[in-house]
């Protein structure tokens, strides 16, 4: 009896997301479908005021138990069936190991406060060659900084030092044995010559920082090895299993929403709000007023401006004056509102603000509420406050000759009809929704399919991989309302700033 043909075996890729709060596991196919995903989450530690830092091995371990659970679910463990891997991962946190490669103290996160004098520094030490070289201006977040603090107040732990490695860098080190960081991350580094593509070692002499510190740079789509022996029997993954660099998270969730080509913009609304548009130009200037890195796609860059509380602001708004609400509940009547909130202003700056204005002291308004505002007007007004704020960094693209006609939304602001209608009026621009948005895992499991060999190049995995589900366009008189209200929106800023610096030393 003649046998039946062995059916070829479904390939796939993985995608690791490496978050503050936990880490996303994706098992991607070659249609662009997640057929599983598993997350595991882990602390974060503050120990004083503005730290924030985790351990490494909580990720290395949280990677591990989400690998294996993703196995598992899929029953693809002992088999080959994963052709690579690839990482997402939260940026500019600081990783210092000695030279056998252990962790020398826990790693200092992106929303670390403690680096102001290291930042002053910086900016005195280098003037205007920051942003020349950089390309950004020189903020908490950043791993200089970082550096920095760490030199000033640990200088014992700075000389120990064989190298210093980013989030997802350092756990791919563990799965791989392999050093390496790729550009899109290096660029949030302030250590990166962003045009040249290599670290810049007038920046690193200005701080008397060795270059040995520095990993080797490379492409996010570059193979940087293959599994350990034991990390594939812990993950039940192939030794073979090929490993690729990946990116920072923003620019795989550009990869992952198809922003790799000229006037493809994104807005992404997640704890943070995000705009970012793709960017060919290097030597476009934009004066620090938004951030300029390096995209996963090569040789190409993109221009970000960050709301730093957009749906951390609804979070807020919901926990305290509708803890008893669901989302979907305390947003079901905005539609219902006029554009505007009947005269009611929101500024979303509850934990300071960062595009476009850099600033750690001011702090969120209502303005022009009466008796007759109600939740529902107070709801409608957040949301508004968020989307304007993001159209401050919308305007930062259209200055730099850039045309804005379509934004892929995507996060908790693309879940809900009333605000994706919302960001179409106020950003004046079509509102693209997707059919299935993962985010960032997703375009680090492309960058492995791209690595893999299995298209050409990521724009061919992007339209291989995302489909829009619907598009919203912007209402003429809607818009034309929001403008007024927008220019009302921007005066708030500067008529409230010095009452916050005054109001600061009562926090």
């Amino acid at each position: 009896m003649q046998k039946e043909p062995k059916q070829e075996q479904e390939r796939h890729v993985i995608g690791i997301d490496l978050g503050t709060s936990a880490v996303k596991t994706v098992l991607v196919n070659r249609k662009g479908q997640v057929a599983y995903e598993a997350s595991q989450s882990y602390p974060l530690h503050q120990p004083k005021a503005g730290y924030s830092e985790q351990h490494p091995e909580d990720w290395v371990r949280g990677t591990l138990a989400s690998l294996k659970e993703l196995v598992e679910k899929a029953g693809i463990g002992g088999t080959d069936a994963v052709d690579g891997i690839s990482f997402s991962g939260q940026m500019h946190g600081l990783v210092l190991t000695d030279k056998e490669g252990q962790v020398l103290r826990p790693a200092i996160l992106w929303n670390d406060t403690r680096t102001t004098a290291q930042c002053r520094r910086i900016e005195e030490q280098l003037g205007p060659k920051l942003l020349s070289i950089a390309r950004n201006r020189a903020l908490e977040g950043f791993t200089l900084p970082k550096l920095l603090w760490v030199q000033e107040h640990e200088p014992d732990v700075l000389a120990r030092a064989a190298h210093f490695m980013l989030p997802k860098d350092y756990v791919r080190y563990r799965l791989t044995g392999q050093l390496a960081m790729e550009y899109s991350d290096a660029a949030g580094t302030l250590l990166l010559d962003v045009a040249q593509k290599q670290w810049s070692q007038e920046i690193a002499a200005a701080f008397e920082l060795p270059l040995s510190l520095f990993p080797p740079l490379v492409e996010s789509f570059d193979q940087t090895g293959t599994l350990l022996p034991e990390i594939a029997e812990q993950s039940e993954l192939s030794p073979a299993t090929k490993v690729y660099a990946g990116g920072a998270d923003n620019a795989c969730g550009a990869i992952g929403a198809g922003i790799l080509s000229e006037g493809r913009t994104m807005c992404s609304i997640g704890t943070s709000g995000v705009v970012l548009s793709y960017e060919e130009r290097k030597d476009i200037d934009v004066q620090g007023r938004a951030h300029f890195f390096n995209h996963s796609e090569q040789d190409a860059y993109y221009i970000m401006g960050v709301t730093l509380a957009a749906g951390y602001s609804l979070t807020w708004f919901k926990e305290t004056f509708a803890p008893g609400l669901s989302f979907d509940a305390l947003l079901e009547g905005v539609s219902s509102v006029e554009p505007g909130s009947s005269g009611l202003l929101f500024t979303p700056y509850i934990v300071g603000e960062r595009t476009p204005h850099p600033d750690a002291t001011i702090r969120g308004s209502f303005i022009g509420m009466d008796a007759g505002h109600g939740l529902v007007h107070f709801t409608r007004a957040v949301l508004e406050g968020i989307t304007f704020s993001l159209k401050e960094s919308i305007d930062i693209l259209r200055g730099t000759g850039k045309t804005v006609k379509e934004v892929i939304s995507i996060g908790g602001g693309a879940r809900n009809e009333a605000w994706l209608q919302m960001q179409a009026d106020i950003f004046d621009a079509d509102i693209i929704k997707l059919e299935s948005e993962q985010g960032p895992a997703l375009g680090a499991a492309m960058l492995a399919a791209y690595g893999s060999g299995w298209f050409a190049s990521l724009q061919a995995c992007a339209e291989a991989f995302l489909r829009e589900a619907a598009r919203y366009s912007p209402n003429p008189e809607h818009v034309a309302r929001y403008e007024s209200l927008y220019e009302l929106y921007r005066v708030v800023y500067p008529h409230t700033r010095e009452l916050n610096g005054h109001l600061a030393k009562y926090r």
